[in-house]
């Protein structure tokens, strides 16, 4: 169990990340009839990267960005606006995804399936980024799709992980692509990316559990749905991981590699000293400038 420095400590960190006021999109797009079906689109503000690199301005390099907190209906993709207007102020084209999430806890009056729905959660992440091409190519003209780097924190880092395995899935699973997604790679921010240790380690109190419909389905839906199972990718994948995170600790992050390097792949992993959960999607915090630069490094 943390101790009560280090939950002191992630609450002032939750606090200033949350602290940042929603940022409007400049546009945003449908991609299915429910309402969490959307995605909000960024246009690019900034050229700080193509300068420092010596390039012109030019099209810019698309980052999707998909959202955290447990796959839980609380936790929307507002939450995550300031980090993705922070992209675009670093020239990149973004696109924030929303997808269908759990009930609320039972804290405030849920009941179900608290973490995730399942299939849902899945179908939309498949759909938006099926959806992803036409939608940009509408919304923000100013993107190039062919430098795209997907990114996501938490249960967004897993999911950031599982759209860019698609084409690993099992042989019956309806989200499994032919090949390959064309990505420059996926940067994965304090992912949940291990089910089998985020579980041991009952992070987010057994979201990964819920997520799969419970421990009866654990096992059987694991290998559909558990980045750690659907390896090698063939796709360039970086993590960043605070040292002293207590929401999804640095074993997560560690056993997810351990088992790339044991399919045969390497996977970058990136832990930040005196780090935890939050800052990593702070724009405040110095952290989310190491991520900008691990995105940068993979899009341009």
């Amino acid at each position: 169990m943390p101790d009560d420095a280090a939950v002191a400590r992630d609450a002032a960190e939750a606090d200033a990340a949350f602290s940042h006021p929603a940022v409007k999109p400049d546009a945003t797009a449908a991609y299915g009839e429910h309402p969490d079906q959307v995605v909000d689109f960024y246009a690019p503000r900034g050229d700080e990267f193509y300068a420092s690199r010596g390039d012109e301005p030019g099209p810019a390099p698309l980052v999707v960005v998909l959202h955290g907190g447990a796959w839980r209906a609380p936790y929307d993709r507002q939450h995550i606006t300031p980090f993705a207007d922070f992209l675009a102020r670093r020239g990149f084209a973004v696109a924030n995804v929303e997808y269908r999430r759990g009930s609320s806890i039972p804290a405030q009056g849920g009941a179900g399936p608290v973490a995730g729905r399942w299939p849902e959660t899945f179908d939309d992440v498949a759909a938006a980024f099926d959806a992803l091409p036409a939608l940009v190519r509408e919304a923000l003209p100013s993107a190039d799709p062919r430098r795209t780097v997907v990114t996501g924190h938490s249960a967004g880092g897993h999911l950031a992980l599982w759209a860019a395995a698609r084409h690993v899935l099992p042989a019956d699973a309806p989200w499994r692509t032919d090949r390959p997604a064309p990505l420059r790679g996926v940067v994965a921010l304090a992912p949940i990316a291990d089910f089998r240790v985020a579980e041991e380690m009952e992070v987010c109190g057994g979201a990964s559990a819920q997520l799969l419909g419970g421990a009866d389905r654990f096992d059987e839906r694991l290998p559909y749905a558990d980045p750690a199972a659907l390896l090698p990718t063939g796709i360039a994948t970086t993590v960043v991981q605070g040292r002293t995170d207590i929401v999804v600790p640095h074993e997560v992050a560690e056993a997810y590699a351990d088992a790339a390097a044991k399919a045969g792949e390497v996977v970058g992993l990136t832990l930040l000293e005196d780090v935890g959960h939050f800052p990593l999607i702070d724009p405040a915090a110095d952290a989310c400038a190491v991520v900008a630069e691990e995105i940068a490094q993979l899009a341009f």
